[in-house]
């Protein structure tokens, strides 16, 4: 029997407040079914923030994972799930929820909402530490800071791509009466 993740797993860390290069996989090809569950996932972990929900997507797109998703890299880690969360979370999250290491990886790999909501915790504490939206964006992916740059460059093309170049404007900002 698998272990099925426990609601209130995900729900301790999304209220919680708050890479190396990689192994080259192939995904698979991804359903509509699963960009649907992904994409209600996203929405409930923004809890309604737009410019959450749109980063979530941002970091989604880049990282372009799925769910059973378990990607070596050359440093020995892995990248689990949708939004390619490294195994070297894996402790803090376990100590976090108060489950056992092997479940937090299971839930991280085959649970889509458990690995957004880990990504979010993952973001807004990397938010919360450097007081920087852009800063907590690279800190997501590495402690390095180019390897950071270079991210956030690319996370900024995804998230362009998907919502425009006004990505995060504010609707009726700029218009004069």
């Amino acid at each position: 029997m698998t272990a099925k993740p426990k609601h209130h797993a995900w729900v301790a860390l999304a209220t919680l407040g708050l890479s190396s290069p990689q192994v080259a996989v192939a995904a698979p090809t991804i359903s509509e079914g699963h960009e649907a569950r992904l994409a209600a996932c996203i929405r409930e972990a923004a809890s309604g923030r737009g410019w959450l929900e749109k980063t979530l997507w941002g970091l989604r797109d880049k990282e372009a994972g799925w769910i059973g998703a378990e990607i070596l890299n050359t440093n020995g880690t892995h990248d689990l799930g949708p939004l390619q969360i490294n195994s070297s979370w894996v402790p803090k999250l376990a100590k976090l929820v108060g489950r056992p290491p092997e479940q937090i990886r299971f839930w991280l790999i085959h649970d889509p909402c458990f690995n957004v909501q880990a990504a979010r915790w993952i973001f807004l504490a990397g938010l919360n530490a450097t007081g920087n939206y852009w800063k907590a964006v690279g800190v997501y992916h590495s402690p390095t800071e180019w390897r950071q740059r270079r991210y956030i460059q690319r996370v900024t093309w995804h998230l362009e791509k998907r919502f425009g170049q006004n990505v995060f404007a504010v609707p009726g900002a700029g218009k004069s009466r």
